[in-house]
């Protein structure tokens, strides 16, 4: 039995996205606990030139927009990145899970053969079939930046473990 482009990722999305957001409530009381400003997060690093935190899940949520949109062959949602607060990233994490949820599943499913091409700010444009797109580059980096939204939060002290991070 093969696993659909569907199965591979608009459950994958939920649940990490789902996951987010219980981090994102446990680093307001984090933050309400010790009484300071929940926004303090968002500017997190995990070093100078790397992406902040509040970046770490725009960018996470525009790969499963991406990919979502993609496989079917619709064109990407283009959402501002312009996320002030948790408030905000919670807000953008719903519309995302919803965004991705929204899309039927046979349309989804009938990418895995699709040509993606996508463009890029410099060099030449990435070439995929909608499955190697979604194994191959979407879900790695889905989950690299998820990853790193997670790690600042627990380097800032806030207390999430593994089960956080999986979700439920």
């Amino acid at each position: 039995m093969s696993l659909s482009m569907h199965e591979a990722s608009v459950p994958a999305f939920t649940r990490q996205l789902g996951a987010m957001l219980n981090w994102l409530d446990k680093a307001q009381a984090h933050a309400e606990a010790r009484k300071f400003d929940a926004g303090n997060y968002l500017g997190l690093r995990l070093a100078p030139d790397r992406l902040p935190f509040s970046r770490q899940i725009q960018i996470s949520c525009d790969f499963a927009k991406g990919c979502v949109a993609r496989l079917p062959g619709h064109e990407v949602p283009k959402w501002d990145d312009n996320e002030a607060s948790l408030d905000d990233l919670r807000a953008r994490i719903r519309k995302t899970i919803d965004y991705v949820q929204s899309v039927p599943v046979p349309s989804v499913d009938e990418g895995a053969v699709r040509a993606i091409v996508l463009p890029l700010r410099v060099g030449d444009p990435l070439h995929f079939t909608g499955k190697d797109y979604v194994t191959q580059f979407v879900l790695p980096n889905f989950y690299f930046h998820a990853t790193a939204a997670y790690a600042l939060l627990r380097h800032a002290g806030v207390e999430i473990g593994k089960r956080d991070f999986l979700g439920r």
